[in-house]
């Protein structure tokens, strides 16, 4: 799955332009390299976000195309 669009289906954030311009900006890094939107995620992928001042680094623990809202945070975990 592209990156933009695990951001957006696992709610890390919230709209998949937004998560485009923060990989065109180079705020998003996936296992130490800063990555494009168009980059495939894999299971056990680490993805870290850098939110202004703040970063949010969390692993991959699963795939979906699609999920509820209550079900977003089970695609990932904090580290």
């Amino acid at each position: 799955m592209r990156l933009d669009k695990f951001l957006k289906v696992s709610r890390l954030i919230k709209r998949r332009t937004v998560a485009n311009e923060a990989c065109d900006a180079g705020r998003v890094i996936v296992n130490g390299s800063v990555a494009k939107a168009s980059v495939k995620v894999k299971t056990g992928d680490i993805i870290e976000i850098q939110f202004g001042t703040r970063a949010v680094k969390v692993e991959v623990l699963d795939i979906k195309e699609t999920t509820k809202k209550e079900e977003a945070s089970s695609l990932f975990k904090y580290l």
